[in-house]
């Protein structure tokens, strides 16, 4: 969540007791080896990942710049697991691409909600509407999350201040809510929403929060369902813990973790599309922003 840090490149999580490959990083050892979300890793080195717990997997898989870790990777219509040997690296966690697409389309791909985050939003966001886009796909496939706060600061450029960003249940059943106080610039703009199996926590509550308040379109898979809220706590030998202390619920009472957004159009992108380089997707929600541009113009 600090925007940099060592290994291959990959956010782990456990699904069904299993340990899983919530997302690859862009541009990184995972990504590039062929990894994909909803990989289950049945072995590190051979050992079998059997009641393995995260830290102790992260431990594993973590080790110094050039050196291999091999991971035996079981997904979805395979017939047996396939290793991957990976070459370890220093990671700089993406942040943030955009475009213009189609002459009068804003693409934003955010790929971390990371401490960068609201400064190149901020630029991407003034340079397409300097351009006078029409309206915004916005990418949160492959995005596990990061800050909170920087969620809640990106629906502030989606809704209208005071509105129900999400509610922080703690364990005690207090609750809290975040509520949008951004510039609303765009409020009033078309937009879709992609994600994947990758999309988890801060990337699910904005996806979700627009989808409750505004209506707005989620297309691709499911995504992940990580909806706990946690925190990093700094130990006296300066080490750090990052603790669950709560969980989050959209504005319609949903409760992410576990469950995840079901896409209102759902499209696969399949093995053979990213050989391809075909993203029936991204296609799906130019064409669907392009019949919600249509219908903001006969309002």
């Amino acid at each position: 969540v600090r925007g940099s840090f060592s290994g291959i490149g990959a956010e782990l999580g456990i699904r069904n007791d299993r340990l899983v490959i919530i997302a690859p990083l862009k541009s990184t050892p995972a990504s590039q080896s062929g990894l994909e979300p909803g990989d289950f890793i049945a072995t590190i080195n051979g050992s079998s990942t059997e009641g393995i717990s995260i830290d102790k997997a992260v431990s594993i898989i973590r080790g110094p710049e050039g050196t291999q870790v091999t991971l035996g990777i079981v997904r979805k219509g395979w017939d047996k697991a396939r290793d991957f040997k990976i070459t370890r690296a220093p990671i700089i966690a993406p942040t943030l691409d955009y475009e213009l697409r189609e002459g009068d389309i804003g693409y934003i791909h955010i790929h971390s909600f990371n401490a960068n985050l609201n400064s190149l939003f901020y630029r991407a966001a003034m340079d397409l509407l300097d351009r006078r886009v029409r309206g915004i796909v916005l990418d949160l496939r492959n995005d596990p999350g990061g800050y909170l706060d920087v969620s809640v600061d990106m629906a502030g450029w989606f809704l209208k201040r005071d509105t129900l960003v999400v509610k922080e249940i703690g364990r005690d059943g207090m609750s809290q809510d975040f509520k949008a106080f951004g510039n609303e610039l765009l409020a009033k703009m078309p937009v879709v929403v992609l994600v994947n199996q990758g999309s988890a926590s801060a990337s699910e509550i904005l996806a979700g929060t627009l989808r409750d308040n505004r209506g707005i379109r989620i297309i691709g898979e499911q995504s992940f369902g990580k909806g706990t809220v946690q925190e990093l706590q700094t130990l006296k030998d300066g080490s750090t813990m990052k603790i669950t202390i709560a969980k989050w619920v959209l504005p319609s009472g949903q409760v992410l973790e576990g469950a995840g957004l079901k896409p209102d159009i759902e499209i696969k992108r399949t093995e053979d599309d990213v050989t391809n380089k075909k993203d029936p997707q991204l296609d799906k929600a130019l064409e669907t922003l392009r019949e919600e541009i249509r219908k903001s113009r006969e309002l």
